[in-house]
């Protein structure tokens, strides 16, 4: 799915299906010792099975421990990346209203740190080149970002990505997920501005660097003004992704079902 350009033009669907995808394999993972143990105390000769149960329960104890671990790791991580850099741009950046804040610098720039205290960063290049409508294109996108909580879902999926073992890690996936997500928060840019606007904003933007931490309007700029230029799917088609999504999620739910019956 990785690779199929088209869904990136219903970026809301494609995350679902993406996140149904990753959830139904993790429950798959962790699930598979219960499921066999239920199924096993039915048989005549449980103690039979007793190999089979012992790996199956490790090979979900040891998913389940790594994910704990990533999730610690990374969670921490981000944590105190975000907190100095909320620290730094509280003392070098201009104070604006609320949270944005205005940093001196000539190349245009702006990207959102989130969290509980989250800070909106823009530059003195980016208002100085950017029109009325590109700016506010700007910052609807990186207000999108804060209000839905955008870095949650890419922490949920680099969490996963982090507990695999280095040789079924898909950078790819990490890519395509961080591009929906920025293509995700064009869509409130697009309902404020307008298409045009907001693709001449990312052009604009373009080649800033976003901090590790942080979501950018500049990340992924040259494949997410392709998706504004082609517009969104059809209601049917992204009514479909949901159902796609639906269905893989119901998937080890109705293997749950089965095998405790």
């Amino acid at each position: 799915m990785a690779r199929q350009r088209v869904f990136r033009r219903s970026p809301r669907a494609a995350l679902a299906v993406w996140q149904a995808v990753t959830v139904g394999a993790l429950a798959s993972g962790l699930g598979a010792a219960p499921a066999a143990l239920a199924v096993v105390l039915r048989d005549e000769r449980p103690m039979a099975h007793l190999g089979t149960l012992s790996v199956l329960g490790a090979g979900s104890g040891l998913l389940l421990a790594r994910l704990i671990v990533s999730g610690h790791r990374v969670g921490r991580h981000l944590r105190v990346l975000r907190r100095r850099h909320r620290e730094l741009v509280d003392i070098i950046a201009r104070h604006a209203d609320g949270r944005l804040r205005v940093l001196a610098h000539p190349a245009p720039t702006a990207y959102c740190v989130p969290g509980l205290s989250p800070r909106l960063v823009i530059s003195d290049g980016t208002l100085s080149r950017l029109t009325h409508d590109e700016i506010a294109a700007v910052l609807a996108h990186e207000r999108s970002h804060l209000r839905a909580r955008h870095d949650l879902l890419m922490e949920f999926f680099t969490v996963v990505h982090e507990a695999l073992p280095q040789r079924l890690r898909r950078t790819e996936v990490m890519a395509e997920v961080r591009l929906l997500i920025e293509a995700l928060a064009d869509g409130a840019a697009v309902k404020e501005v307008g298409r045009m606007s907001t693709a001449r904003a990312l052009l604009a933007l373009s080649g800033s660097a976003t901090p590790e931490a942080a979501l950018g309007a500049a990340t992924t700029a040259s494949p997410r003004i392709e998706v504004l230029a082609a517009g969104p799917l059809p209601r049917v088609v992204s009514a479909l992704m949901y159902g796609y999504a639906a269905a893989l999620l119901a998937v080890p739910v109705a293997v749950a079902a089965w095998s405790v019956r």
